[in-house]
């Protein structure tokens, strides 16, 4: 495997999930989703009390942006990380807080959502002024989708979960783009609307919530989030994906690529939600 990110996830999670070792030796990319998406199966091999081992990259480039992310940080929690050196840490000094980023983060509590937002609202400026070009209006709006994604997790999914943010640089495009992964290994869109709703899928589930504002609470004015965060994509010709189960539903804007829907994904419980914003 050399690069993990969206576009590589499937295959990515058939072959870690059974595999009883992660081999990362010859990754040479990895973005947000990628990182999360990796700590997410950690997530559900301690559900099942499986402890995997993960062989580091040789890329002392790759491995520093791993530490920058913080992803050793929570990786090192479920899986056995196996290296030339005895803690990869200690090896991989840690560079300055950038501005372009926001780290891996859990999702537990609303407590840690009024963090992340915070965080990102203090470096605002540099992620979605400077680099996207976005104005006051359109990075409120950028924060309000980030806090309804992140609230997702702790009013549905009753597990935690993790965000992580990137800004990159899109060759074919020639503009910057920001990257926002967001994922927990709870009971997914499908469990979550159950209770109010007659659900033959998981993909069906999916399009509830995004496309119809359905929520597992009856409490007028609740459902909403999700709908709200893609108008906010949809002015900014961003993308959107969901993956919940064994589905994805996503948004694609023309500069982008990839199936709008998808069905019959290998398993994988939560939901695990990909935004990426272009430079306008």
């Amino acid at each position: 495997m050399t690069q993990i990110t969206e576009d590589t996830f499937e295959k990515t999670l058939r072959s870690f999930i059974q595999s009883e070792q992660i081999d990362l030796g010859n990754l040479s990319f990895i973005d947000p989703y990628g990182m999360v998406g990796l700590l997410e199966i950690g997530e559900l091999c301690m559900l099942e009390d499986v402890r995997k081992t993960v062989i580091l990259p040789r890329s002392g480039e790759v491995c520093r942006y791993l530490d920058r992310m913080d992803f050793f940080t929570f990786a090192k929690r479920s899986f056995s990380l196996v290296d030339t050196a005895p803690d990869p840490a200690e090896k991989y000094q840690r560079s300055e807080a950038s501005d372009m980023l926001l780290e891996i983060t859990p999702i537990e509590r609303s407590n840690d959502i009024h963090f992340i937002v915070g965080k990102v609202q203090d470096r605002a400026q540099a992620i979605l002024a400077t680099h996207l070009r976005y104005d006051d209006r359109a990075i409120n709006g950028f924060i309000v989708a980030l806090s309804e994604v992140c609230q997702n997790i702790v009013e549905h999914s009753e597990n935690k979960g993790f965000v992580g943010i990137q800004k990159y640089r899109y060759p074919s495009m020639n503009k910057n783009i920001v990257k926002i992964a967001v994922m927990d290994a709870g009971i997914g869109f499908r469990r979550s609307l159950s209770g109010r709703f007659k659900l033959k899928s998981d993909f069906e589930a999916i399009d509830k919530a995004l496309l119809h504002g359905a929520s597992r609470y009856e409490d007028e004015g609740r459902g909403h989030g999700l709908a709200a965060v893609r108008r906010f994509v949809n002015q900014w010709q961003g993308k959107l994906s969901i993956r919940s189960g064994t589905a994805r539903l996503s948004i694609i804007p023309p500069w982008a690529r990839g199936s709008e829907q998808q069905r019959n994904l290998a398993f994988f419980p939560g939901s695990q939600i990909n935004i990426i914003l272009p430079e306008v």
